[in-house]
């Protein structure tokens, strides 16, 4: 299902973890609604900044699957509000988080986290907080400071 000039459904509900697992990545009804009005928008408008292809590796996630790989219990991504990309034909994730910062408004995200390799972004219907997060790592374990790291 096409839903957005440049998103499909598919590549939002895509994963690898939960092929080779066999788990079922399947939204629910409110998920997939949020998907459609929140999330596939959210991503082509900023896919329409970028002017580069967004490479998503984690959009929706089940329970199921969000437990597997060791996802917040709280993770957006279980209510097809969230997305992980990674857009290396406009620049790095830092970079990438620095336009998307300054132009904020356009974007209207909830959450924007600089995760180091890839961008953390999520949608909600009403009041975006506009937060902007920076991720560090320490014993493979995500810590985070607001604002991003300067370089």
């Amino acid at each position: 299902m096409q839903l957005t000039p440049n998103f499909t459904l598919a590549e939002l509900l895509q994963s690898d973890t939960a092929e080779r697992r066999g788990i079922p990545n399947v939204p629910t009804a409110q998920a997939l609604l949020a998907i459609q009005r929140q999330l596939a928008p959210g991503l082509q408008r900023i896919r329409d900044l970028l002017g580069a292809p967004l490479i998503v590796s984690s959009g929706y996630r089940s329970p199921a699957l969000n437990a597997a790989i060791g996802g917040s219990r709280n993770s957006q991504h279980t209510r097809g509000e969230a997305a992980d990309f990674r857009a290396p034909g406009y620049g790095s994730p830092l970079e990438i988080c620095r336009l998307l910062t300054a132009h904020k408004e356009r974007i209207g995200f909830d959450q924007l986290i600089e995760e180091g390799t890839w961008v953390h972004v999520s949608f909600v219907a009403t009041r975006p907080r506009g937060q902007v997060l920076t991720a560090h790592f320490v014993n493979g374990r995500a810590r985070y400071t607001e604002g991003l790291k300067q370089a």
